[in-house]
């Protein structure tokens, strides 16, 4: 057998670095006045944005059009403005009311999507309203002890609990 020399490789990236070096590359990107690092994923890089999941940003990504294989950082001016319009109003791109994190709102009665500031805003009124009609969970909230139906006679005895902020 004739020797012959090995088939040629593809061109690899050795390491990360060297494909984010374009211009058009964001390192950090401000999406709803919050950072997101441009070298995750888009799906996984959008839930760094409060009130966004992992399935809702892989369904907002699917509705925009966007490669959800993409790194955040290669995403275009376009892309962004889509996702933006999409997480702002998600009626308006066919996203069943079953699929949003605010269900029939307390005093509006509405369903919506609620995300960054304002879901901070949503949950502090929502443990504040539970508080004043003295609901299980307000009191529960209000002397600081577990909430969600865990344990407590012999766990949590060295740190006071602390729910999402």
């Amino acid at each position: 057998t004739p020797h012959l020399p090995p088939p040629p490789q593809p061109p690899h990236v050795s390491n990360m670095s060297e494909l984010m070096q374009g211009q058009e590359f964001q390192h950090i990107l401000r999406i709803l006045n919050t950072n997101v690092e441009g070298k995750r994923n888009v799906v996984f890089a959008l839930t760094k944005i409060r009130g966004l999941g992992r399935r809702f940003s892989n369904l907002i990504c699917k509705k925009a059009e966007v490669d959800v294989d993409k790194r955040a950082g290669e995403l275009t001016a376009d892309e962004i403005e889509k996702i933006v319009g999409i997480i702002q109003d998600p009626k308006k791109f066919m996203i069943p009311l079953w699929f949003l994190n605010r269900q029939k709102d307390f005093k509006t009665g509405k369903y919506s999507q609620i995300f960054a500031q304002g879901f901070d805003a949503k949950l502090r009124d929502d443990i504040e309203r539970m508080k004043k009609i003295r609901a299980h969970r307000g009191l529960r909230h209000w002397w600081g002890i577990r909430v969600r139906g865990q344990h407590t006679k012999t766990t949590g005895r060295r740190a006071v609990a602390h729910g999402p902020k």
